[in-house]
C-alpha cells in the first residue's frame, strides 16, 4: 500500500471509531446476510466478538507502515482461523461485507479512492491470513 493509501484508510476507520459498536454489528448482519453458513463459526458473545474486530482492525492499521511487524500477526492470526474452521472462499465474503459496512456508516466519506485503499489493504490482509493458515500443512 502506499501512503495516500495508507492514510485514507486511517482516516475514515477514524470516522468510524465514535461507532464502533454499531459498525460491529452491522459488519456481522451484513456477513451474515451474505452468508447465513457462518453464523455457526461464531460461538461466543457477538458484542465481545465485535470489539475484537474493531480492536483488531485498529491495531492493523497502526502497523500498516512497518509490514515487517504486521504481515507476521496476520499469518498467525490466519492460522488461528483455520483452526475456527474459517475457509479460503470465506474470505471474500468478509471482505465484501466490510466494504458494504464501511460504505453503509461513512456515507458519502467513502469515496471511490477511499473504496480502492480499502480494497487494497483488505487483500493484503486476506492473502496473508491464508498464506497463514496453509502454513502449517506445508510443514507437515
Amino acid at each position: 500500500m502506499n501512503l495516500r493509501q495508507i492514510a485514507l484508510v486511517r482516516s475514515s476507520f477514524a470516522l468510524v471509531q465514535p461507532i464502533a459498536s454499531e459498525a460491529a454489528t452491522l459488519f456481522y448482519d451484513n456477513l451474515f446476510r451474505a452468508d447465513p453458513t457462518l453464523r455457526q463459526l461464531f460461538k461466543g458473545d457477538m458484542t465481545h466478538q465485535g470489539q475484537r474486530l474493531m480492536g483488531m482492525i485498529g491495531s492493523a492499521l497502526q502497523l500498516l507502515d512497518r509490514p515487517a511487524a504486521l504481515l507476521p500477526v496476520l499469518r498467525s492470526l490466519g492460522a488461528r482461523h483455520a483452526g475456527y474452521q474459517v475457509r479460503p472462499q470465506h474470505y471474500d465474503t468478509v471482505g465484501a461485507a466490510l466494504l458494504l459496512t464501511l460504505e453503509q456508516g461513512l456515507g458519502s466519506a467513502f469515496t471511490a479512492e477511499t473504496r480502492a485503499a480499502w480494497t487494497e489493504l483488505y487483500g493484503v490482509i486476506a492473502r496473508t491470513m491464508i498464506e497463514g493458515a496453509q502454513e502449517p500443512a506445508l510443514s507437515s
